[in-house]
């Protein structure tokens, strides 16, 4: 027996056992409240969006143990999108289409993936929340039925820059982005006019590909650091590219760099910064992070939750709010009430939908790897924020 085979078997019986326990508490005739998520589970996103999926499948656990939601309990319509927009696309597709009932679907880290399952969602006139989609673009692609349970991209950069200017008093920055990316591409557009507009300076700034990431590191002038947007299986790699190429000074960069344990891969690595969405680590000691790790780490033994586990946690939580304030699961009482829903206090800070917004304000945590690890360093709310 392989050990996929052994790991598939094992999720199945999980996933039995969790259902057999929900059919106990509540009974074999109890419908449920069926919440859908299509998280990258494999390919180039699965770093990301299996934590957010685990942060998924503790929330409806928790919910559940709470009494579920509008007193049913919860279940997750979990679906593996492959960083495949096609498949994504057909899953979500097949998701409605088998559960007419579920409101809201949920998941993904990532514009290009996320807009191939809204705009599926919405052509049947369904919420699709993203957990860790950053582009503040993303509201206009899809306009009413495309929430965001982060920040944008323009506020992270604007933090970055005012962390790079104001804290670290760095005056020029070098930058380099993946070019085939829509999140790289926003972030490093954002990130020149916020420096600039503190009056930072850019001199440089090239695109790259995977095949010349080489190249472009050897252009590099000097610069008081290097602002990377960069994919985020790729970063361990560029920089490590970086460092082996002589380029020393700091290096910045967004939330694609939050990759956890993967920093274990550079333990002499000690002058990255970058921004995302909360330090959930184990010397954070607010009772609500606390809370939640001791709870992840229970449901999730192997894993270490990292700020994408909180994302996915709190957006079934943001979710189920929802529903509880619309009374119902009919999908355009749930939007209603989404679209105002305020004061919503979750791992990754409070959230709360302005008028005619469909992407919350919320404020962005500022993180520095230190031999191979992560740590905390400040959170920034920004007030000069590039337009999207």
């Amino acid at each position: 027996m392989t050990g996929k085979t052994t790991t598939r078997i094992a999720g199945l019986l999980g996933g039995l056992l969790a259902l057999s326990v929900v059919t106990v508490a509540y009974g074999e005739d109890t419908a449920m409240t069926s919440i859908g998520a299509i998280y990258n589970l494999t390919g180039d996103q699965r770093n990301l969006d299996i934590p957010s999926s685990q942060g998924a499948k503790l929330a409806i656990d928790e919910l559940n143990a709470a009494g579920g939601i509008l007193g049913r309990p919860a279940k997750l319509l979990l679906e593996d999108g492959e960083t495949d927009p096609k498949v994504i696309a057909e899953k979500t597709a097949a998701l409605i289409a088998d559960h007419p009932d579920m409101p809201v679907l949920v998941g993904m880290s990532d514009t290009d993936v996320v807009l191939a399952a809204a705009k599926v969602a919405a052509t049947d006139k369904r919420v699709f929340v993203t957990s860790g989609a950053t582009s503040p673009l993303l509201p206009k692609d899809v306009p009413e039925y495309l929430f965001l349970a982060c920040y944008g991209d323009n506020v992270q950069a604007a933090a970055a820059a005012d962390f790079a200017h104001d804290t670290l008093k760095l005056k020029t920055a070098a930058v380099l982005y993946k070019q085939d990316m829509s999140y790289t591409k926003l972030l490093r557009g954002y990130f020149e006019a916020a420096f600039r507009g503190r009056g930072g300076d850019i001199v440089f700034s090239r695109g790259y590909t995977v095949d010349s990431f080489a190249d472009a590191v050897a252009t590099l002038p000097e610069a008081d650091f290097i602002y990377l947007a960069a994919s985020p299986d790729e970063v361990v790699a560029e920089v490590r590219a970086l460092r082996d190429a002589g380029v020393n000074v700091p290096v910045l960069s967004g939330d694609g760099f939050d990759i956890g344990s993967e920093w274990a891969n550079l333990p002499k690595e000690s002058n990255v910064y970058f921004t995302t969405h909360a330090d959930v680590g184990a010397d954070n000691t607010s009772p609500a992070v606390t809370a939640f790790r001791a709870a992840f780490k229970k449901k999730f033994p192997d894993a270490e939750p990292d700020a994408f586990s909180a994302l996915g946690y709190d957006t079934v939580k943001l979710v189920a709010a929802a529903i509880e304030k619309a009374g119902s699961t009919d999908a355009e009482a749930v939007r209603t009430a989404l679209s105002t829903l305020s004061g919503f206090k979750g791992i990754t800070g409070d959230i709360s939908f302005a008028k005619g917004s469909q992407i919350p304000t919320k404020s962005v945590t500022i993180m520095k790897v230190t031999a191979g690890d992560e740590e905390f360093v400040r959170t920034i709310l920004p007030t000069a924020i590039p337009a999207p």
